[in-house]
């Protein structure tokens, strides 16, 4: 049977003979073999090929080759160098052994969980907003007819009920009409009645003096009196004046005013927010992986790049790199020689940290720090890097009066959030730590400590919701916080600086669960790193502690 026969149902077959069922597998070669095509595919002089069990596929790391050594492969990379190596770099002279290395199993291995992560979340969650997403714009589309028909029978309504008005008008105008002809018409019959009047009497004299002219009598003649002068004085002419229609312009565009409007089509974006697993994978009893000692008291402020790049500050000039174990990589100094206010980092690795002396943000990079942002009349203090690279900067008036949290893109200014709706500032006014982070559905949380609040606006700038703490028998002292993050699944963390404990929201503002079991003193900055594992500052013991959270 030709294997072009078989169905992707079928068992899997050798790519060689096509035919017998596959045992094996090349694992460097990726190609499915039985037992006898083994030694075809080995007969060569390549001496790569990995032969395993079929069910172990792909179980093999392909390590990328040594550029420098074209017979070695590179299993460790540069960390200073973004490069690769192989063990005859390390041996040799040309690489500086005072640089940082990774394994690269170990790298892979922790892509590959990430990878696996993501994954899931596409299927499990992603996937199915998106399906309820496009399912709604589906039915939205069917309605559009009916939709658009209801508002069509709706105006047409409207017409036929404003011809009604128009002829009703029409109407008393013609019965107004009407009215005037009639006393029109009373007028000159009255005036046309007194003349018919005064002519049959002026006939009537013309009668008399024709009879009196013609008698020999003496007396009638005699006493004969003139009516001509009376006669003489003709009545006036009564003129009445035709009522006119003075019609009263109407332009077109206010004629369409007149009969009311259609409202502009109009789109607006709904924040959409995936259904989460909120309570479900919180551990009931968080642990502590791992304390980190940095040197100094009054720690403020942790952001973690990766395993190897934990970046601390405090009111000390000096801002501190370690990894994991503790092991201190690099300092950075403050320009001003003045502890930071705060820090953050970019996704590539440049650190920017903000000045309160000097009222300046600035950027360190490749071991060089340049001025990105400078303030006039305000001094910054905490700060973010958006998914987008922007950063937003938390600052204080002078006068210590107002507060406010700007965007920058840059050294541009793209927006300012500063007052809600109704006109009220959005955070206290005074000089008080206003910590920010943005989380996955581009929301920005504030962690108010003056106003015992958590301030969340949308990505427009609208007030979402503000959480002033969660009454407990447990917690005695008012709701302070001093630190703010957020995880993998839209919560947002936010550290108790008096009631020594950690506040876990859903991404609505919905109190989750306490994380009060690991001994925290007077926790202040926050950070959950890709692997969602929290990093803790201590503020007076000067420790970092590395807490897990989620199962």
């Amino acid at each position: 049977m030709d294997s072009d026969d078989y169905s992707a149902q079928d068992v899997a077959r050798c790519d060689l003979c096509k035919i017998a069922i596959v045992q094996n597998y090349c694992d460097f070669c990726h190609v499915n073999l039985c037992k006898p095509c083994i030694g075809e595919h080995i007969s060569d002089e390549y001496d790569k090929h990995k032969i395993v069990p079929f069910q172990q596929r792909r179980s093999t790391l392909i390590y990328p080759k040594c550029k420098t050594h074209p017979d070695e492969t590179c299993k460790y990379q540069c960390k200073d160098c973004n490069i690769f190596l192989c063990t005859d770099c390390l041996v040799s002279n040309q690489h500086n052994k005072e640089h940082r290395l990774l394994k690269l199993n170990e790298v892979y291995n922790k892509k590959k969980e990430h990878i696996q992560k993501d994954k899931e979340e596409i299927k499990e969650q992603l996937l199915p907003v998106y399906q309820d997403i496009a399912s709604e714009l589906e039915k939205q589309i069917a309605n559009l007819d009916v939709d658009y028909k209801k508002l069509t029978i709706e105006m047409s309504e409207h017409r036929e009920e404003l011809h009604r008005e128009i002829d009703n008008a029409m109407n008393q105008k013609e019965k107004e009409i009407d009215e005037n002809k009639m006393k029109h018409l009373s007028i000159l019959k009255k005036h046309l009645d007194e003349i018919i009047q005064l002519q049959s009497l002026m006939q009537e004299t013309l009668h008399a003096l024709n009879q009196m002219e013609e008698s020999n009598e003496i007396i009638p003649t005699i006493h004969y009196t003139s009516k001509n002068q009376e006669f003489g004085k003709l009545p006036p002419k009564v003129k009445v004046s035709m009522p006119k229609f003075i019609n009263k312009p109407v332009e077109k565009a206010d004629l369409c005013s007149l009969f009311g409007k259609l409202t502009p089509l109009s789109t607006t974006l709904e924040e959409s927010v995936k259904p989460i697993s909120s309570v479900g994978d919180l551990l009931d009893e968080s642990e502590v992986l791992n304390t980190i000692n940095i040197g100094y008291e009054n720690l403020r402020s942790i952001v973690c790049l990766n395993e190897e790049e934990i970046w601390t500050s405090g009111w000390n000039p000096d801002i501190k790199c370690f990894n994991t174990q503790g092991i201190l990589q690099k300092t950075i100094k403050t320009k001003s020689r003045e502890g930071p206010n705060d820090i953050a980092v970019y996704s590539d690795g440049a650190l920017v940290y903000s000045d309160w002396a000097t009222r300046t943000v600035y950027k360190v990079e490749n071991d060089q720090t340049e001025e990105i942002i400078r303030l006039q009349g305000w001094r910054p203090a905490n700060l973010c890097v958006t998914s987008s690279s922007d950063i937003l900067v938390s600052m204080y008036s002078d006068d210590r009066t107002q507060s406010k949290v700007i965007r920058y893109s840059g050294s541009t200014v793209k927006q300012t959030l500063h007052l809600d709706d109704e006109g009220q500032p959005l955070y206290s006014g005074n000089g008080f730590p206003k910590r920010i982070t943005e989380n996955r559905n581009l929301d920005i949380g504030v962690a108010d400590s003056k106003a015992g609040a958590v301030v969340v606006v949308n990505q427009t700038g609208k007030l979402r919701f503000r959480y002033t703490g969660r009454p407990s028998p447990t917690k005695n002292e008012p709701f302070n916080p001093t630190g703010i993050t957020t995880d993998c699944q839209s919560r947002l963390l936010t550290s108790d600086w008096k009631n020594h404990c950690i506040h876990i929201l859903d991404v609505n503002g919905q109190f989750l669960r306490y994380i009060d079991n690991c001994d925290l003193k007077s926790a202040v900055g926050l950070y959950v790193d890709n692997d969602d594992n929290l990093f803790v500052c201590e503020h007076f013991t000067g420790i970092v502690k590395k807490i897990r959270y989620l199962k």
